[in-house]
């Protein structure tokens, strides 16, 4: 009975009919590309945005999911809201500016927190390592290793294998570039297989 309801909203999903309506926050540090995300994706157009200076709500749709997300900007001050939109959402995507090698002990202590935090227990954390298009950034591997990240969930894994006594919050590290529309879509896709 599960596989036949399965089959059907995939269905209606593909046609635009059925959505998993969520809510998600985007969290980073400043420059990390989270509000030009957001506009990618809400508007479809690239557009260089200036740092977010308060919290912005958008809604979007990005293949089955309805987002509600929340940028609260990246920036000391803004960082210090985060705690208080933590406790409602069902997502957290985190971007991390994969060409700034010296700010990402700032970015894992951040990440660490969240992700100790016991209200965000369970909640799928989707990190972003974005500007992959820069010839100075990160591998992957080397961004895993900066942000303590040796142990993720796993790109081929499904929600229905995910053991939260075992790992905690499902989180996995994907590679993109916002800017040249790269590495983000299939992030989405296993972000949403734990929002069913």
């Amino acid at each position: 009975m599960l596989f036949l309801w399965d089959w059907f909203t995939s269905i209606l999903a593909s046609l635009g009919l059925y959505h998993i309506n969520a809510k998600i926050l985007f969290l980073g540090l400043d420059n990390a590309g989270k509000t030009t995300l957001l506009r990618q994706l809400k508007d479809n157009r690239t557009v260089s945005a200036e740092p977010t200076l308060h919290p912005n709500t958008e809604e979007l749709v990005v293949g089955q999911l309805r987002l509600k997300a929340f940028d609260l900007g990246g920036h000391e001050t803004a960082r210090r809201l985060w705690q208080d939109y933590i406790s409602t959402v069902d997502a957290v995507v985190f971007l991390v500016d994969a060409v700034d090698r010296q700010r990402l002990p700032e970015a894992k202590r951040e990440l660490d927190g969240l992700l100790s935090s016991d209200e965000l227990r369970g909640v799928p954390f989707l990190v972003l390592g974005n500007k992959i298009d820069l010839p100075s950034a990160c591998s992957e591997k080397e961004l895993k290793f900066a942000l303590g990240l040796q142990e993720t969930y796993g790109k081929d894994i499904s929600s229905n294998h995910y053991d939260e006594r075992r790992v905690g919050s499902p989180i996995e590290l994907y590679m993109c570039s916002v800017v040249r529309r790269m590495g983000y879509r299939d992030a989405f896709e296993w972000l949403s297989s734990f929002l069913q």
